[in-house]
């Protein structure tokens, strides 16, 4: 894929909400905005957190089946596990520690937020050593670490989008931020080959459908569930 082109397939809703965090307290991006469709390197990071999550329900799932005696089809751990230390750690979290984290730290901006956000990208590895080892053994020894993983992920990526990615992005004029955007394409298909961000999604939709968790319409509550919502 040419670089930037698959930085065209995002919809408008992601920059929508980039701009709306992104006031003057968090650091307003220099220049113009990108040409209408094109998504900037935190609308991009934005959506590998989108993938994270989805990575957190497969984990969830796990939590669930074993809470419930229900049977996890053998590979689903180990493919999630792959996943995560390939695409998160290997990929997602390299890339912030290399490109993100560092120019916040050189502009003097959010260093104790990146300090522990550096802690938790080191838990996180150590807790997916964990379910290397326990995924080798029973299901039911998985289930402490996917918690402690899903607990403090769902905050980080969180912290990430709604604070850290704003101020990042206030630090560059349009130039300088498109440009990066480029050697992030780059680094993307370096590590991850040439099929890039959408051959790991195809990998966490197949592990989606063997859990049967692949249809959204699926978690949406029904009969007195929905009959309590406002």
């Amino acid at each position: 894929m040419a670089n930037g082109g698959r930085r065209q397939i995002l919809s408008g809703v992601v920059a929508a909400g980039a701009a709306v965090v992104a006031g003057p307290a968090l650091g307003k991006p220099k220049g113009k905005r990108p040409p209408d469709g094109e998504v900037t390197p935190t609308e991009d990071l934005m959506r590998e957190h989108g993938l994270l999550d989805r990575l957190l329900l497969i984990y969830e799932e796990v939590g669930r089946r074993v809470g419930r005696s229900t049977p996890v089809p053998t590979d689903v751990v180990p493919s999630t596990v792959d996943i995560v230390r390939r695409f998160i750690e290997g990929y997602h979290e390299k890339l912030e520690e290399e490109q993100v984290f560092p120019r916040l730290e050189r502009a003097g901006r959010l260093a104790d937020l990146t300090k522990v956000l550096r802690e938790q990208h080191a838990a996180g590895r150590a807790l997916t050593a964990q379910l290397v080892e326990k995924a080798r053994g029973s299901t039911g020894s998985v289930v402490e670490p996917i918690a402690a993983f899903v607990r403090m992920y769902r905050p980080h990526a969180a912290r990430e989008d709604t604070v850290l990615f704003p101020v990042f992005h206030g630090l560059f004029d349009e130039k300088e931020f498109r440009a990066l955007g480029e050697r992030f394409e780059e680094q993307e298909h370096k590590v991850l080959g040439d099929k890039g961000f959408e051959g790991v999604l195809a990998e966490v939709v197949q592990i989606e459908q063997s859990l049967g968790i692949h249809d959204l319409a699926q978690f949406t509550p029904v009969g007195s569930a929905a009959a309590k919502l406002p």
